[in-house]
């Protein structure tokens, strides 16, 4: 601008501190320099409304990479299921009982099949043996059910009181202790005391304790649960009827058959087993190893030594139901294009049939388990299997590191929810990695991006489709202020050019006269890069976010048919702004219009309101046909409220620009006729009229 200036020449000091100062407030307008605020306050507003959803974001960009999730791999247990563990059936080497009841109260019985009903000797063992099968699992535990009493309700009369109880621990561990209840199976175990333990891992599936019975002269024995394919490897006997008897090889197959029947109707299995060690010491046991003092060294690193030889007694199957909105959730994400991938640490056929019911897999999908990850020869075969395969049971924490880290290298965005201090890798490596805030531990929490509030699955995919909608809030405000500076710069720079032709310069003046002021121009910034950018980001959507693949972080923000959008609109606004000043000036293109008694500066003061008023109203236009790059602005056209409310804003501040006196003076304005309304409402329409035919031929394509 200075240098065109320069071209035409000045004619004194004030000319040169005019155009510099019109080329720095040009510049101030074609740069939002907002945008970084506006950004900012967006996700904020953003990560606002995901908290309220249960979804709390730590970082404010992992919202936007959340919208480009292409793959979310998801524990089963609590995520995609209720977490709400019931015993429903216990195996043992007699036959088979159900427990009634749900929940955490110890309410229930066992119902035995009437067909055993009729054998009272047999039914008898078979209720003997299910009452030690849920105590072995009982005492190797680390839940705890507790009781408590809540205070009467108004229904209720004298000091009658609720009682309510409260799982503590893991769900699987508890419910074993509600069955145990339910059954009178505590009153077995009552006199055990632990002194020792050999903890769950997820290598070892399967957890044992060591505990003393002060009623047969404390004497050790060593009760272990566990995965019951793991389990039953440590087994050498089998207790029936009252007896034990060495496990042969089909009493294995008859066992592995039954809880594959058991896990293709969705339940966890878990197998119990126990030792007696045969002294009061474990010093005396042989094989135990001693420390330098003399004393029984730590129980936890002597499992060689303690369990094997074990006595299987049962199994249990408990069920945990799958959410029922999931379901919906996994369809939403597979029409986004998200595939939905289930890990879990349980039996294959479970987790086949939790996915199957839950539509991750086609009905007769299969699952791929750990140990069938470890003989991939190389990455290549790795990347192969996990690029198809979307169900993995029985799996450590270091064959979730490796799925997140081979899907990333397919170039997906990969989002991991995990528990545990063990899934604290494979969720810190994710793109976004997703904490259980119920169960999840402090370093895992620590490690994520994302924490769930209710440990459900569906809170992800709303998560999800919340962060695609920020991001098309981005670019719609993007979109607008952008096109509407651009607008501002080729109105300049239009006005300058073609100033000779449009009457701006009169024959036989010097120097630039440009078509609207420095002030103009700074207060068109002001109201355009504020308020009606602000409540654009927070626009409900427009369009339907969830039907369409997700988006790749190599994709620009601002992509070549955005450009399309804003350099064709900044022109039309130009064109439609410049015309509006023609229509006032003498000399110009379409009308020519003699200088009256009024005068020529009085004339351009007029042209000036006039183009300025024009520009301003065309940017509110544009603020409606911004919100969307192809659906009509006339869809949803009152859904923003407080983009209504930013333009209504807009509005009065202008008319105050116009009309009052001391504004008149400082912005060059001067106040409007009717007609001349007329004519900018017009002239404005122009660009959202253009802005719609455009949406009409790219839907045509």
């Amino acid at each position: 601008l200075v240098a065109l200036a320069l071209t035409e020449g000045f004619q004194d000091v004030h000319d040169v501190i005019d155009s510099l100062l019109l080329a720095v407030s040009l510049a101030v307008a074609a740069v939002p320099e907002g945008l970084a605020a506006i950004l900012t306050v967006v996700l904020a507003l953003g990560v606002q409304r995901m908290a309220m959803h249960n979804a709390i974001v730590k970082k404010l960009h992992s919202v936007e990479t959340l919208g480009s999730a292409s793959v979310i791999c998801s524990d089963k247990t609590g995520t995609l299921t209720r977490n709400e563990m019931t015993v429903e059936r216990v195996v043992t080497p007699s036959g088979e009982v159900q427990l009634t009841g749900t929940g955490y109260a110890p309410e229930g019985r066992m119902v035995v099949d009437p067909q055993i009903m009729e054998h009272a000797e047999i039914r008898k063992i078979i209720e003997s043996e299910a009452v030690a099968t849920l105590a072995v699992g009982a005492l190797a535990n680390d839940g705890e059910l507790r009781e408590s009493a809540a205070p009467a309700t108004a229904g209720n009369t004298g000091n009658i009181e609720n009682v309510t109880w409260e799982a503590v621990g893991d769900p699987t561990e508890v419910s074993l202790i509600v069955a145990a209840r339910k059954v009178k199976a505590d009153r077995k175990y009552a006199n055990y005391e632990r002194v020792g333990e050999i903890p769950f891992t997820s290598e070892r599936k399967r957890m044992s304790i060591v505990t003393q019975d002060n009623a047969d002269a404390g004497r050790l024995t060593v009760f272990s649960k566990g995965a019951p394919d793991v389990l039953l490897g440590y087994c050498s006997r089998i207790a029936v009827g009252g007896a034990v008897r060495p496990l042969t090889e089909g009493d294995r197959q008859q066992i592995l058959a039954t809880v594959e029947q058991l896990s293709s109707d969705a339940y966890r299995t878990l197998g119990q087993a126990y030792r007696p060690l045969g002294t009061a010491s474990l010093a005396q046991v042989p094989g135990v190893m001693l420390n330098s003092a003399g004393h029984v060294a730590d129980i936890a690193e002597q499992s060689d030594v303690l369990e094997n030889d074990l006595i299987w007694v049962g199994m249990v199957g408990i069920i945990d139901p799958p959410r029922t909105e999931v379901r919906d959730s996994v369809a939403e994400a597979h029409r986004a294009g998200i595939r939905t991938v289930m890990i879990t640490g349980d039996h294959p056929l479970t987790a086949a049939r939790i996915a199957t019911d839950l539509g991750i897999i086609d009905k007769g999908g299969t699952a791929m388990t750990g140990s069938q990850l470890d003989e991939l020869p190389d990455e290549a075969a790795f990347d192969k299997v996990t690029s198809g395969v979307s169900v993995y049971a029985r799996v450590a924490p270091e064959h979730k590191l490796k799925i997140v880290e081979s899907l990333q290298r397919q170039g997906n965005i990969v989002a991991m929810t995990g528990d545990g201090v063990n899934d604290a890798p494979a969720v810190k490596t994710a793109d976004i990695g997703v904490a259980m805030g119920i169960t999840g531990t402090e370093v895992t929490k620590q490690s994520a991006k994302m924490i769930l509030a209710d440990d459900n699955f569906s809170t992800i995919v709303a998560a999800v489709r919340e962060g695609r909608g920020i991001f098309d809030n981005i670019r719609k405000f993007l979109r607008y202020l952008l096109s509407s500076n651009v607008g501002e710069v080729f109105t300049v720079f239009g006005g300058v050019m073609l100033a000779g032709f449009l009457g701006i310069t009169q024959p036989g003046s010097q120097g630039v006269t440009v078509p609207l002021l420095a002030t103009q121009l700074l207060w068109i910034n002001l109201l355009t890069d504020a308020a009606p950018a602000l409540a654009m980001g927070v626009d409900p959507s427009t369009d339907d976010v969830m039907a369409r693949k997700p988006r790749k972080l190599t994709d620009r923000v601002i992509d070549a048919e955005m450009w399309g959008d804003i350099i064709f609109i900044g022109v039309i606004m130009a064109a439609v702004t410049l015309i509006g000043m023609d229509m006032h000036l003498a000399g110009g293109l379409f009308t020519d219009r003699s200088v009256d008694a009024i005068g020529h500066d009085a004339q351009m003061t007029e042209a000036r309101t006039m183009g300025f008023t024009i520009l301003v109203f065309a940017q509110m236009l544009n603020a409606l046909a911004s919100r969307s790059h192809l659906q009509s602005a006339f869809v949803g056209l009152f859904s923003n409220k407080w983009l209504w409310g930013a333009i209504a804003l807009s509005m009065v501040l202008q008319l105050a620009v116009i009309y009052i006196p001391f504004l008149n003076t400082a912005f060059g304005t001067v106040p409007l006729s009717v007609g001349a309304w007329v004519e900018c409402l017009g002239l404005a329409m122009i660009v959202l009229i253009a802005s719609e035919l455009r949406k009409c031929v790219l839907r045509a394509r």
